[in-house]
C-alpha cells in the first residue's frame, strides 16, 4: 500500500519526521526561494538528512540508489508538464509504486498534481500560466482518483482562485482546490 501526503506548498503539518528525505527537483524559472523554504522546513522537522535528486541530470542507477535510501520522497513544485515528462523519461514512474510501499510520498505543488489520473494540462495551464511540454503526456501517475489544485488564494498565482470553478465545471474527476496551508 502506498503512503501519500499532498501539500499545496506551505503546509507542513503531518509530515513524518525525523527521517531521511530525498527532494526530486523540477524545472522552474526565476526565484527559487520557495525551494529553500521547503528544504528548511525539512530541517526544522528534524529530518536526519536531505538529499536533492535531479532525475533529469543523473543516470537512473544514481538517482534510484539515492531514493532507495530515503524514508520520504518529496517531489517538488515547478512546471507540472516538465515534471511528468521527466518522471516518465527517467523510468521513475515504473519503480515509484514499489518504492512507496515502504516510503512516504510528499507532493509539493506540481508534485501533488502528477499523482492524479490525468493532468488536465490545458485547464491547469490557464490557472498557472506555465508552458506545456509538447511531447509530454496528459496522463498522470494515477496513484489517486482525484485532482489537486494547489496554491488557492496565493499571491503567486492570482488567477487560480478566479478560474478554478470554471475548470471544475468542465471535468468529471473530483478536484481538491487547496491553499498553501492545506494538505489532502
Amino acid at each position: 500500500m502506498m503512503k501519500l501526503t499532498f501539500l499545496g506548498s506551505g503546509c507542513w503539518q503531518g509530515i513524518p519526521a525525523p527521517f531521511g528525505d530525498d527532494e526530486i527537483s523540477t524545472k522552474v524559472e526565476g526565484d527559487k526561494s520557495w525551494l529553500i523554504n521547503d528544504l528548511s522546513k525539512c530541517n526544522e522537522l528534524g529530518f536526519k538528512e536531505v538529499d536533492i535528486v535531479d532525475i533529469a541530470a543523473v543516470s537512473r542507477d544514481v538517482w534510484q540508489s539515492r531514493l532507495e535510501k530515503a524514508d520520504v520522497i518529496m517531489v517538488g513544485g515547478g512546471n507540472t508538464s516538465y515534471l511528468i515528462d521527466q518522471i516518465r523519461k527517467s523510468g521513475l514512474d515504473n519503480i515509484l509504486p514499489a518504492l512507496l510501499t515502504t516510503r512516504v510520498y510528499v507532493g509539493v505543488s506540481a508534485g501533488s498534481m502528477v499523482v492524479a489520473p490525468n493532468l488536465r494540462e490545458k485547464e491547469m495551464q490557464r490557472l498557472y500560466e506555465e508552458p506545456i511540454i509538447d511531447d509530454a503526456t496528459n496522463e498522470g501517475l494515477g496513484f489517486v482518483d482525484f485532482l489537486v489544485v494547489p496554491h488557492m488564494n496565493s499571491q503567486y498565482f492570482p488567477r487560480a482562485g478566479e478560474l478554478v470553478n470554471e475548470v471544475a465545471r468542465g471535468i468529471t474527476t473530483p478536484l481538491y482546490a487547496i491553499d498553501d496551508q492545506t494538505a489532502v
